[in-house]
């Protein structure tokens, strides 16, 4: 199996999902937009992860590789295949498959509850009723065509959704680490204006290390959700 990741910054990697991947031996390939346009060939790909980043999906005239990304993440999906996207990623899932993105009401920057929305499908993914996990985003979606929500927060109507059997985005950050989290907080402090929904550089970084195993725990399980839908 061979997963392949988009990376938009270099601040922004897989953590704890690249630990499940090797455990599982997948092979690891990557796209990083800040150094090559390279993309892969379908062929090549069982999952496809698409990350986050400080940028906007409309920001095209900036990132001339946008539109290159979208076009593949519609391709992956119209395979068939497994794609996840994270905050930025499940983004540009959303704007690839037809839905609007624009900027959420508040934003949302630091450790707040997000909330599984009950549905009595097996097909699809299913959130703890709260969880408290690590969110760094300014903008939110409409879902796209066939999508249904199945996390939700006070501060953002959207916080995930499952597309088919094995196409999911999150608008929070399940993979954080430690380290990941200190990268963030050390690239865009600037965005760190405490309001209802934007905690300071300390609250973020004082958090215990058994809210990183919990929602590590839960991506996990996505992972393992996404592949046996592609089985």
């Amino acid at each position: 199996m061979r997963a392949h990741f988009l990376q938009h910054v270099p601040f922004e990697g897989p953590g704890s999902i690249e630990s499940w991947l090797r455990s599982r031996n997948y092979g690891i390939s990557r796209t990083r937009f800040f150094e090559s346009t390279v993309l892969p060939d379908l062929s090549r790909v069982d999952l496809l992860v698409i990350l986050g980043g400080p940028m906007s999906i409309h920001d095209e005239h900036e990132f001339p590789w946008l539109p290159l990304e979208k076009k593949l993440i519609r391709e992956v999906i119209g395979a068939g295949k497994p794609v996840l996207g994270i905050c930025l990623g499940a983004q540009l899932i959303a704007g690839a498959m037809g839905a609007t993105v624009y900027a959420n009401d508040v934003k949302e920057i630091g450790w707040f509850p997000v909330q599984g929305v009950p549905e009595p499908s097996a097909s699809l993914f299913s959130f703890p009723s709260s969880l408290e996990v690590f969110h760094w985003h300014g903008e939110t979606f409409d879902l796209p065509p066939g999508a249904t929500r199945i996390a939700a927060s006070q501060g953002c109507k959207n916080q995930a959704f499952q597309l088919g059997p094995s196409v999911m985005g999150l608008q929070f950050h399940l993979e954080a680490t430690p380290a990941s989290v200190r990268q963030l907080v050390s690239h865009c402090r600037e965005e760190l204006i405490p309001s209802q929904y934007v905690q300071t550089e300390e609250e973020i970084l004082s958090a215990a290390p058994e809210k990183y195993d919990e929602i590590n725990q839960v991506m996990d399980r996505i992972l393992s959700f996404l592949q046996q839908g592609n089985g």
